[in-house]
């Protein structure tokens, strides 16, 4: 698998990362197992989050006994303050079972208030500067799902890695955060290449992401054959065919820019309605008959989004701005117009 030079970080990482959320699924020895052969095809970027459960540990398990330099791994944490940051970094050690993470995230700066809060005095970026200076951080980071403030992070340019949302629908770092993270000689990972589940065509998405070279994907993966199938399209680079980029526009005017990107952070709904399940719906319908879109639990979720009170708790926690009470209700009479079919 090719390496690529990440920006002023020196490090040498594959074309692909490994997103480390959908491990949170499997059962342990199965988590170690996909993990170990993602980095036997060659994959040496694995990225997860202090909080994605029990990724940290799964990591850990798979990676005892390998070469810890040939490994290039990064975490996060969400914190705003420098001394639980710092407890979330010496929590990543332990768990990652390792001496240093390459990378470490502010994670989720979606918002000018948080990024006055980490940046600011007695922020989560002093304690990234402290990891930094105790030798268990090697390199700075930001994970950001808002343009204008991962811009505002970039300038700042006390950062060596950005983490951002880029795929075939979530086009806007491409006319000037890319372009940036070039001038800046900063990593760009794209988040969200399969702009969390809502595309469906993997070998298409990865065809159009291929023609970034300095930017890198981190795919959550929970199959083998997932990576083997995106290290097949990032492996043959390519530029695209008339027919992909027809097939790319067909996409783009079908999704829009309003769809859920099922990243949970809505979540918990005081009323416990699955949120992301909810707005899928549409996507659920598309891809199987409705007996097995019920069978597969989306008629209990859509059963329990009757239940939204519209209190607007969601609304406060969406990093792309949703209206989820009202997509709800259109979701809702979608629905029932499927089912009185």
């Amino acid at each position: 698998m090719e390496k690529i030079k990440f920006g002023k970080t020196g490090l040498l990482v594959t074309r692909v990362a490994m997103g480390g959320i959908p491990i949170m699924r499997l059962e342990r020895k199965d988590a170690a197992g996909v993990l170990r052969k993602v980095i036997e095809l060659g994959v040496n970027f694995i990225d997860t989050a202090n909080g994605y459960g029990d990724s940290e540990e799964k990591i850990g398990e798979a990676i005892q006994g390998m070469n810890r330099e040939s490994l290039v791994i990064a975490s996060k944490s969400g914190v705003k303050d420098k001394k639980t940051f710092l407890e979330h970094v010496d929590l990543s050690l332990r768990r990652v079972r390792v001496d240093y993470i390459d990378i470490y995230h502010l994670h989720g700066v979606n918002s000018e208030e948080k990024m006055s809060e980490v940046m600011g005095p007695g922020g989560a970026y002093e304690g990234l500067e402290e990891a930094v200076k105790l030798g268990k951080v090697r390199h700075y980071a930001f994970s950001s799902h808002q343009t204008e403030t991962a811009k505002k992070l970039m300038l700042t340019q006390r950062f060596e890695v950005a983490q951002i949302p880029f795929n075939l629908v979530n086009t806007e770092p491409e006319e000037e955060l890319i372009p940036l993270a070039r001038q800046l000689n900063m990593g760009f990972i794209a988040m969200k290449p399969l702009a969390g589940g809502a595309l469906e065509d993997a070998v298409l998405a990865f065809r159009y992401l291929s023609q970034f070279p300095s930017v890198v994907p981190d795919p959550g993966i929970e199959r083998v054959e997932e990576m083997e199938e995106i290290l097949t399209v990032m492996e043959n680079v390519r530029p695209l065919t008339p027919e992909e980029k027809d097939a790319i526009e067909r996409i783009r005017k079908e999704l829009g820019k309003v769809f859920c990107r099922r990243c949970g952070y809505c979540q918990p709904c005081p009323e416990e309605i699955p949120i992301a399940s909810v707005l899928s719906i549409e996507s659920a319908v598309k891809r199987a008959p409705l007996k097995d879109v019920i069978r597969w639990g989306f008629g209990k979720a859509m059963e329990k989004a009757r239940s939204c009170t519209e209190c607007e708790e969601c609304l406060e926690r969406c990093p792309y701005n949703l209206s989820i009470p009202s997509l709800i209700k259109e979701k809702l009479a979608f629905w029932d117009e499927m089912v009185s079919k």
